[in-house]
């Protein structure tokens, strides 16, 4: 398949119509002074996604609850943490085209729904808690089988949404960046189960950009994330007819976890300056799991001189924001 052909099979898929249009690109020129120059920064607005408090979640969903509905699915099903930013999403999209949802979470049943778990009850999600993360997906299998038991059609939609088509929402989104400004010379974004960054790598590779994509791990260690983003960009090649082509001319996922600190949603004193400097310069919201991690990622390297001051540097907000009031 030629790359216009790719390109056009991307601007073809279904959606759910989630995504109203495209999200703002913003200066981040107060946040820049702040760090005493440096590269131009940019900042590309997936948080002000007005659909369902937004993130890089709802892209996703816009894609793979199209697939659900066109295969007739009657409940949506995922898995995530007490706080996922994923699960809301997906409650929101389930109840905007009229389906049942089912989530799987994994950790203690609060004592008072807050943040997510909030959205996640009003949203009408029925919600079950599991003990462990390894629990989870054979938890929403068993669930699955049972609502199929029952006459139901259950859809399974993996951690994140993060498959093939999940991923070309973001393959997609590049399009939707550079329609908006000339590319970045490097996009830095939080990157945890892998989707985004997938599609964001095939999305530079087909519209032959020069762009540098750079995930700040949120827990996972560099070479398992690397793994699993070069499996969904294989399975986005495939998807799109590419025979391989796609998958040889990405570059291998560039991922950075040394901001990880002491695990998944534990904030650390890097993330915590660049939650508040982000809110004191720009009045931008991160969430203490994924972006304020990221921004840390971006601050520091800044910070060391890593960016040429004659570059752009584009840090792609991918949401979380609800997190903060849990």
């Amino acid at each position: 398949m030629r790359q216009d052909d790719a390109v056009a099979a991307l601007n073809a898929l279904p959606s759910a119509g989630l995504v109203a249009g495209p999200t703002p690109v913003e200066e981040m020129s107060r946040l820049r002074a702040a760090l005493g120059g440096g590269p131009r920064l940019l900042v590309k607005r997936d948080d002000a996604l007005p659909f369902g408090f937004g993130g890089n979640k709802v892209r996703k969903l816009d894609l793979v609850a199209a697939r659900a509905r066109a295969e007739g699915a009657d409940t949506l099903l995922t898995v995530g943490g007490v706080q996922s930013n994923h699960a809301r999403a997906t409650a929101a999209a389930a109840a905007r085209l009229g389906l049942r949802c089912v989530l799987i979470l994994g950790g203690a049943r609060p004592d008072r729904p807050t943040g997510n778990t909030l959205l996640d009850g009003l949203l009408g999600a029925e919600i079950h808690y599991v003990s462990s993360r390894e629990e989870r997906a054979p938890a929403m299998r068993a669930a699955a089988d049972r609502l199929r038991a029952q006459g139901r059609h259950p859809f399974e939609i993996p951690l994140g949404a993060s498959t093939p088509l999940g991923a070309m929402a973001y393959a997609r989104a590049v399009a939707e960046l550079v329609a908006q400004v000339p590319a970045p010379d490097v996009i830095v974004h939080a990157s945890s189960s892998g989707g985004t960054q997938a599609g964001l790598i095939a999305g530079c590779t087909l519209l032959d950009l020069p762009t540098r994509v750079l995930g700040i791990s949120a827990d996972d260690p560099a070479p398992a994330l690397q793994a699993v983003v070069g499996d969904l960009i294989s399975g986005i090649d495939a998807a799109l007819g590419c025979a391989g082509r796609l998958s040889a001319a990405a570059p291998r996922a560039e991922v950075d976890d040394s901001f990880v600190g002491e695990g998944d949603g534990i904030p650390t004193p890097a993330s915590r300056e660049a939650l508040e400097r982000a809110a004191r310069t720009e009045a931008l919201f991160l969430d203490t799991t994924y972006t304020a991690k990221a921004m840390a990622g971006l601050i520091a390297r800044v910070r060391a001189g890593s960016f040429r001051p004659d570059q752009t540097v584009l840090f792609w907000h991918t949401g979380g924001q609800v997190g903060l009031l849990a």
